[in-house]
């Protein structure tokens, strides 16, 4: 089989799994929110639940991508924190606190921070074969197909039963059989990185320049992104949405998400990391939309939020594989997702107290920190384009 082939295949299958973790956990984040305020949690904790499981689940993967670089036990950890994500999900239907709610959606994060940075390390060698952005961009695609799927699911339970809790049970049917295609996967291919070939070296032992300017970038613009249980908390409590519908709109904005990570997938590949600009410029319109709009404004605020992530799922990684070595991309990943995380908690966590006291101070925060930026951005394209041509001369 071409190299070309096989490499398709192997980004297919894997984005397959991926697609039946986003549906188990994608499904249960759906209402999240809503059932944590059913439960009698604030607004203030929805946000801090929110944004403390973002921080664990990004700044565990510092370790695990240190980890998984220095051991090359790549499959056996994605493995091990599949488990870990999905099989707590369907768990949340037995709780009848918030406190029990808000220690399930910890270790469903967990579990995501220990398989996402040597998934990202083993999907990086299969996209150097397909382009990077194109590659990136499928797996985001059929990720958030699963992200649809998921709380289709669970919209589709909750409006039959009558409950939050009763959404959480069907989704151990994606859990199971992804599981199955991942153990599946990584007999047909035990050694992913004999599809690339090495084009990034470094001398020294840290991480490039480049790569520390671009991830504070990418943290500025994390900071302002709200998390979908805030928004869906301010859904049912401004009564924009029933709560059959608020899984609906998270399922319309995972379906946004995964056509624009192919556009801006393909385009990365095309013209770089501009393309990023030009997300942020789009995403910045989204708070404004779906904290001031009534519920067609709402809708088309959910549109912008699913563009943003469409494009930080797939670009940011794509142009991470461009600027580190092969040896490091774990471990780079991980240093990324940490920075990433650190600095979604403290903005999720400052704009649920923003909620609680402004909403028009939450939406000029949040619309700020993603015009803010872009002149990162720009610095990073322009050490790239320069980098390049001296590795031309």
């Amino acid at each position: 089989m071409p190299q070309k082939t096989a490499a398709l295949k192997f980004v297919i299958l894997l984005g397959f799994v991926s697609l039946c973790a986003d549906a188990t956990y994608e499904g249960a984040r759906s209402i999240t929110g809503a059932y944590l305020e059913v439960l009698g949690a604030s607004g203030t904790v929805v946000g801090l639940v929110a944004g403390f499981g973002e921080l664990i689940g990004y700044g565990l993967r510092l370790v695990i991508g240190y980890l998984s670089d220095q051991t090359r036990k790549y499959w056996g950890i994605t493995t091990l924190g599949f488990i870990l994500n999905t099989a707590v999900v369907p768990l949340l239907a037995l709780t009848g606190t918030w406190q029990a709610a808000a220690g399930l959606m910890m270790a469903e994060r967990t579990g995501k921070a220990i398989r996402t940075p040597p998934r990202d390390a083993l999907l990086s060698h299969g996209v150097s074969q397909i382009g990077r952005g194109f590659g990136f961009g499928l797996h985001e695609a059929m990720d958030q197909t699963g992200a649809v799927m998921g709380p289709l699911a669970v919209a589709a339970m909750v409006y039959w039963q009558g409950e939050y809790r009763n959404g959480f049970t069907i989704l151990i049917v994606p859990a199971v059989l992804g599981l199955i295609v991942l153990l599946v996967l990584q007999r047909i291919y035990p050694n992913p990185s004999d599809f690339e070939a090495e084009t990034v070296t470094s001398q020294d032992e840290g991480m490039p320049r480049v790569f520390w300017i671009y991830l504070g970038a990418v943290a500025i613009i994390a900071a302002g992104y709200a998390d979908f249980p805030l928004i869906a908390f301010h859904f049912h409590k401004s009564e924009i949405a029933s709560g059959q519908m608020i899984p609906l709109f998270y399922a319309m904005a995972m379906g946004v998400d995964a056509v624009a990570a192919l556009i801006f997938g393909y385009l990365f590949d095309r013209i770089g990391i501009s393309i990023l600009i030009g997300a942020a410029l789009l995403s910045s319109l989204f708070a404004p939309l779906v904290f001031f709009g009534d519920t067609r404004l709402a809708l088309l605020g959910i549109a912008f939020w699913g563009i943003g992530m469409g494009a930080q799922e797939s670009i940011l990684k794509a142009a991470i594989a461009g600027m580190v070595a092969k040896a490091k991309r774990a471990t780079a990943y991980g240093i990324f997702s940490t920075g990433y995380g650190l600095s979604w908690f403290v903005g999720s966590a400052l704009m649920g107290i923003l909620y609680d006291r402004s909403i028009t101070s939450l939406v000029v925060f949040s619309a700020t920190t993603q015009v803010l930026a872009i002149p990162f951005l720009i610095w990073v394209k322009l050490q790239i384009n320069n980098s390049s041509r001296v590795d031309n001369t």
